[in-house]
């Protein structure tokens, strides 16, 4: 898994090709298998594979969707947030596996951020979106994952450019410095 972590980036560029049955089945098995606050599950998803709504969804945001048109999936990832208190983590959590596991498929993946951003002035995102999709108004909108065959190579952040100094130990004051992290390796 640590493996998987250290190659995955952020891909916005996708090579046009359909993500094949078997990868999309697991897809979905990731997405169902999600754990969830008191096993709540308040989430549901709506996978996208059709170009033309690609492109509707692409221009949910103002910032930030448009390389989904270029994707051979989208996922969205709702939340009956009646069913949950913390359905934002919850989908956080389903969303992120996702992500791995399209990973370890060979696929790429980004996450575009739907909740509290704009369509435009009068229309938030997840109204947009809701509206293209014709999802309930209980149903809130998370997040669209962007699934596909990478068109971009991206280098995995070096473990020296990682920001160990966000990192305490046993007490915020206790920053975990170049020696504690050798003491731990030993």
């Amino acid at each position: 898994m640590i493996d998987l972590l250290r190659k995955r980036r952020s891909i916005r560029k996708y090579a046009g090709k359909p993500v094949d049955k078997k990868s999309l089945r697991l897809l979905i098995e990731t997405l169902l298998r999600a754990p969830s606050s008191r096993n709540s599950k308040p989430w549901e998803f709506v996978i996208i594979d059709e170009p033309g709504l690609l492109s509707q969804l692409s221009e949910a945001k103002e910032h930030g969707s448009q390389f989904l048109r270029g994707a051979a999936l989208g996922i969205v990832v709702c939340a009956d947030s009646t069913k949950s208190d913390v359905w934002v983590e919850d989908c956080s959590i389903a969303s992120i596996l996702v992500q791995m596991v399209a990973q370890s498929l060979g696929l790429g993946s980004c996450w575009i951020q739907i909740r509290n951003r704009k369509h435009d002035e009068k229309k938030t995102s997840e109204q947009y979106i809701q509206k293209i999709l014709g999802l309930p108004k209980h149903l809130k909108v998370e997040t669209i994952m962007s699934i596909g065959h990478p068109a971009e190579t991206k280098k995995p952040v070096a473990k020296s450019a990682l920001e160990y100094d966000r990192v305490r130990y046993n007490h915020y004051s206790i920053q975990y410095t170049s020696a504690k992290r050798k003491q731990l390796v030993k």
